[in-house]
């Protein structure tokens, strides 16, 4: 007995108008993507769940591309909620990204909730060339209201012109390594999150690091980007602060 298997593919490219087509767009079972309205040269795409998930034994895998001169920004319709299923195996959610010289991608997602006696694993890598540009937004909170979180483990892994820049694993829960709701680690937080910042000017101008609110960290990638960590009470904090450190970039 397995569990669901299903991916969804997107490929943006530039229409040769200022604009952006999408010319693969599929998706199968539990994951449905649906073009919205685009807004300049964007063009948007909202994931939607349409079943619950992912359960115990699941494999959901999403993948984009977007190609030279292409902007595309992907969101997601609700929150993705990590449940426990008939299957005792671990569920996994890949997420695969690469992004050509003079693309943009804006990937933000609503936070992936981890609920009690779930087992999931989620990889995100993302792959840019020198030109590229990157906004990536994950949020991970731990536990439903007055709940006890699943296990969740997490890798996210940046390369930009084929070297690593980043490559960041966080797991919480029960069965993982001790530590990870101590002091230096989550401090008794049950929301965290990344922000990734990719941008071909701080080639030239790196990020300033420094501590947001007391509770997130500006960190200058070895590559042109920039890394936000942040940890907040709750998911609303820390989406706020996450929102507060992309503010900054922008006003750069």
């Amino acid at each position: 007995m397995s569990g669901v298997h299903a991916v969804a593919r997107i490929r943006a490219t530039a229409d040769g108008r200022g604009g952006t087509s999408l010319p693969v767009l599929e998706s199968d079972g539990p994951l449905a993507l649906r073009r919205t309205r685009s807004t300049g040269g964007e063009a948007r795409v909202m994931l939607v769940g349409a079943m619950s998930g992912p359960l115990g034994g699941d494999r959901f895998g999403v993948e984009a591309e977007v190609g030279s001169g292409a902007r595309l920004s992907v969101g997601s319709a609700a929150a993705t909620i990590a449940l426990p299923g008939q299957i005792k195996d671990a569920a996994r959610y890949d997420v695969r990204l690469t992004v050509a010289d003079g693309g943009e991608l804006h990937w933000l997602p609503e936070p992936l909730i981890s609920a009690r006696g779930s087992d999931l694993h989620v990889g995100t890598r993302v792959d840019l060339a020198p030109g590229a540009r990157l906004v990536l937004r994950e949020e991970q909170v731990l536990g439903r209201v007055g709940e006890e979180p699943g296990r969740l483990s997490s890798r996210l892994v940046l390369r930009v012109a084929d070297r690593v820049v980043l490559d960041q694993e966080l797991g919480c829960g029960p069965g993982a390594p001790g530590g990870w709701d101590g002091p230096a680690v989550l401090a008794g937080h049950r929301a965290v999150g990344q922000l990734v910042v990719a941008r071909p000017e701080f080639e030239d101008k790196p990020a300033a690091a420094q501590v947001l609110d007391g509770y997130a960290c500006v960190m200058p990638l070895a590559g042109p980007a920039a890394l936000v960590t942040a940890v907040a009470p709750d998911g609303l904090r820390l989406r706020r602060t996450l929102d507060e450190a992309l503010g900054l970039f922008d006003n750069r």
